[in-house]
């Protein structure tokens, strides 16, 4: 798409008038493609604690300043394969610890629609780029909604696959039993399409596993959807409706159903994550790479490094991930959280048996505004109980653009029983016949 040097020139002044407003890419380098295969020419970003052979990899820290990766994701290698190319890494929360894009070394970055408001996170950057046409497509992480939150806060797609299903082989660490790498696209054929491209087993990955199509032939058009919902904002509530008379328009019949298990995945998630997020970020020491800070020896010299090098979030998870496995509290905090994990698992289990997918709302509320005015750290991850929930699960999740909320777009989300992502990607197909999502203001098709 870009091998022409003036298509290429008007194209990144295009990025650069739209990084002024947003700062959604944390280094641009375009890479050559090998001219081949479905995707070939095709640009995408990638976000910056995914590795990229050359490229920076700083996870949106300060302790990985001016780390340079050594080798490359195999997600990103099979895209390499298909034609398609890396055109620079996507800013984040630090880590993947955020909801906001606004906790990275890099600044925070904005949302297309709306400047003044959030693109969400932590994938924020990746969503901001694709939604305002720097890319056709990004690739991000979700741990817990990472993706699909920042989708339906900047009108885009956002798929996180079943766990298991794309290798997690080059992504930087966080929550690795919850976390996978998933999709940012701009519409829902180019994301199953970079799925496709993606997915199926990984020697380099023990978690992976071969991907086999579960969707199947079905007669039964059951979407489930939730009884109470008292939490929404009156916009994403209104979305939610309207979608609802959407999916019963196309011939889907609406089943109301209630998740018991719903009020408690906020604690077993951020049990479950910030332990092995403490267990993961124990190797950022200064010694072997990224930042170090000065010490009289070796032991305030990590010390010094981990409190200069890491955020305020970050070393909040770290120590109650720490606190939650200490020597007589690992039972009764992580251990029971896993036991609320298997529960959740096995009531989407029991839903599925009455219904093809469950239709949720990704988020609360729409993209809220940067600083003191919008949600605050503890609101945020309240706020994470529809997304979260199917980490835990370990089951595919859609967010697709379903309406606006004033000037800004709100997504809902469709899951469904593992490796059943063609009936996520189906289900949206449908829906278009009924909602067209629109562009931001100012966006125009990279060429």
């Amino acid at each position: 798409m870009l091998d022409d040097p003036r298509r290429a020139a008007a194209h990144r002044s295009y990025v650069d008038e739209w990084e002024k407003k947003i700062n959604s890419f944390v280094q641009i380098d375009p890479r050559p493609g090998n001219g081949e295969g479905a995707l070939a020419g095709v640009p995408y970003g990638v976000k910056d604690n995914i590795a990229v052979k050359g490229l920076g990899l700083s996870c949106g820290s300060k302790i990985l300043e001016g780390f340079i990766s050594p080798y490359t994701a195999t997600a990103v290698e099979r895209l390499e394969a298909t034609g398609a190319r890396v055109y620079g890494k996507c800013n984040l929360d630090e880590f993947g610890m955020g909801s906001s894009c606004e906790n990275s070394v890099h600044g925070a970055s904005s949302n297309p629609w709306d400047p003044a408001r959030v693109p969400g996170g932590s994938s924020g950057g990746s969503a901001a780029a694709v939604a305002a046409g720097l890319v056709p497509f990004a690739l991000g992480s979700d741990t817990g909604g990472s993706v699909r939150q920042p989708a339906s806060f900047c009108g885009v797609y956002g798929l996180k696959p079943t766990y298991g299903a794309v290798s997690r082989y080059g992504l930087v660490a966080y929550a690795s039993s919850l976390e996978s790498i998933g999709i940012l696209a701009g519409d829902v054929d180019t994301c199953r399409q970079v799925f496709d491209s993606i997915k199926g087993e990984d020697p380099k990955d023990q978690t992976s596993v071969p991907w086999e199509d579960r969707s199947g032939e079905s007669s039964s058009r059951r979407i489930a959807v939730l009884e109470d919902l008292s939490d929404l904002s009156p916009g994403v509530d209104a979305v939610y409706r309207k979608s609802l008379e959407g999916f019963r328009e196309i011939g889907w019949e609406i089943v109301p159903v209630r998740l018991k298990t719903l009020d408690y995945v906020v604690p077993a998630y951020y049990t479950i994550a910030t332990a092995e997020a403490s267990a993961n970020l124990a190797r950022y020491t200064g010694i072997r790479y990224g930042y170090r800070a000065e010490g009289e020896d070796h032991a305030d010299m990590v010390r010094n490094t981990r409190s200069e090098g890491f955020g305020h979030e970050v070393k909040l998870r770290i120590l109650l991930g720490t606190y939650v496995l200490r020597s007589g509290f690992q039972d009764q905090y992580y251990g029971r959280a896993q036991r609320i994990r298997t529960l959740i698992g096995d009531e989407f289990s029991k839903v599925f048996q009455g219904a093809e997918m469950l239709l949720m709302p990704t988020f609360p509320v729409a993209a809220f505004p940067h600083g003191e005015s919008g949600m605050d750290a503890f609101q945020q991850k309240l706020a994470d109980k529809f997304t979260a929930a199917a980490n835990l699960a370990g089951i595919p999740g859609l967010s697709i653009p379903a309406g606006m909320d004033g000037n800004v777009p709100v997504g809902m989300q469709l899951l469904a029983p593992a490796f059943c992502e063609e009936r996520l990607f189906s289900a949206a197909r449908e829906f278009l016949s009924v909602y067209e999502p629109a562009r931001c203001p100012g966006f125009k098709e990279p060429s």
